[in-house]
C-alpha cells in the first residue's frame, strides 16, 4: 500500500503571445500542449484510494456497538496493523467495492454481537454429538520447536465420524455454535491481534490464511437428509459472511458421489474466486501429494499418515473444541 503523494512541480513559464490564426502552426505546438497538460495533471494530488477505503470501513466499524472481529479490537487502520489486516480482507473479498465491503462488515459485526463467538471457544460441547468431528492442527516449518517460523494451519471436519444424523445435526443452533468454535480456534492460531505486517489489495499475497479439509470417509447419510442440508446451508451462509479471505485452499477428501449437492449450495453463497480454491478428492491418502500453494512447510511429511503423510493422527496432534 503506497501513501506517496505526487511531487510538486515548478510552475510553467508564461505562455508566449498567441500566434495569429492565419499563421501556420508550429511543428512543436501539439507537443508543447501535451507537455503542459501532463504537467498540469501531475500537479493535481491523487487520492490514496486504499487508505480512503479503509477509513470508510473504519468509520463503519467505529459507529457499531460491537468492537471486535477475530479477536482484534478494531482501531484506526492507519496506525493499527491488525485492524488494517481485518478491514483489508473485507475489501479484498469484495474486489475493492467499498459499499459491498461495508455491508459485509456490518453484517459480520451484527452477527458477532449476537453469536459471541469468542465465548463459544470457552464452551464445552457434547462429546456424543461432536467428539472427534473437528480438529485444528498447526504445522510449523522446521518442526514444533520453531515457534517463530512459517506455519500452516489446518481445520479438519471428519464427518465420517458422525454416528447419528439426529444427534449431531438435530439441533441446528448447537451444531453451528460448535462449528464456529472450531473456526475461531483456528483463527486464533493466525495471531492476528499481534500481527506486525500489513496486507495489500492482492489477496494471493495475504499470508493470514488457513487450509481446510473435509473428510467424508465412511459417510453413509444421503443428500435427502433435511438435517444435513439445513446444517450445510447455514454453515456456508455464516462462514461466507463472517470469515472472508481466511481460506487458502479447501480439500474435500474421500468424497462420495452423493455429496455433490454441497457444491451447489456453495456456489449460491461463495464468490467464484473462492470456489476455485475447492478441491474434491476421491482418495484422502493422496492429500499429502498436493502442492498446497507452494507452502514452505513440508506438509507431505507432517500430515497424518491416513492422508499420505508421516505425521501423527488427528486425535494425537490435533486440538478440538472442548467436549465432555
Amino acid at each position: 500500500m503506497s501513501e506517496e503523494q505526487p511531487t510538486a512541480t515548478t510552475p510553467a513559464a508564461p505562455t508566449p503571445a498567441p500566434v495569429p490564426v492565419s499563421a501556420p502552426a508550429s511543428s512543436t505546438g501539439p507537443q508543447v500542449q501535451a507537455q503542459a497538460e501532463t504537467q498540469e495533471k501531475s500537479q493535481t494530488p491523487l487520492p490514496d484510494e486504499p487508505v480512503v477505503s479503509l477509513q470508510e470501513l473504519w468509520a463503519t466499524a467505529k459507529a457499531h456497538d460491537h468492537p471486535e472481529i477475530w479477536g482484534v479490537t478494531l482501531a484506526d487502520p492507519a496506525t493499527h496493523i491488525p485492524s488494517q489486516i481485518v478491514l483489508q480482507k473485507y475489501l479484498n473479498a469484495n474486489d475493492g467495492d467499498v459499499a459491498k465491503a461495508r455491508d459485509q462488515l456490518t453484517k459480520t459485526l451484527d452477527w458477532r454481537k449476537e453469536a459471541q463467538p469468542l465465548e463459544l471457544i470457552k464452551q464445552t460441547f457434547s462429546k456424543e454429538k461432536f467428539g472427534g468431528l473437528g480438529y485444528v492442527t498447526v504445522y510449523p516449518a522446521g518442526g514444533e520447536n520453531k515457534k517463530d517460523a512459517a506455519k500452516e494451519i489446518f481445520t479438519w471436519n471428519v464427518y465420517g465420524n458422525v454416528k447419528s444424523i439426529d444427534v449431531t445435526f438435530g439441533q441446528l443452533d448447537e451444531f453451528i455454535n460448535w462449528r464456529v468454535a472450531l473456526m475461531e480456534q483456528a483463527v486464533q492460531e493466525l495471531n492476528l491481534s499481534t500481527a506486525t505486517t500489513p496486507i495489500t489489495a492482492d489477496p494471493d499475497a495475504d499470508p493470514y490464511k488457513m487450509f481446510q479439509v473435509h473428510d467424508y470417509k465412511g459417510v453413509s447419510f444421503l443428500r435427502q437428509a433435511p438435517q444435513v442440508k439445513a446444517a450445510s446451508t447455514e454453515t456456508i451462509r455464516v462462514f461466507a459472511t463472517a470469515y472472508p479471505e481466511l481460506l487458502k485452499e479447501k480439500f474435500f477428501v474421500n468424497v462420495p458421489a452423493v455429496m455433490g449437492f454441497m457444491y451447489g449450495f456453495m456456489k449460491l453463497f461463495v464468490a467464484a474466486r473462492t470456489i476455485k480454491k475447492f478441491h474434491p478428492m476421491s482418495n484422502g491418502a493422496n492429500l499429502a501429494k498436493e502442492d498446497f500453494g507452494g507452502s514452505k512447510v513440508p506438509l507431505g511429511e507432517l500430515l497424518p499418515s491416513e492422508y499420505g503423510g508421516k505425521g501423527p493422527d488427528l486425535k494425537t496432534h490435533g486440538a478440538e473444541p472442548a467436549v465432555e
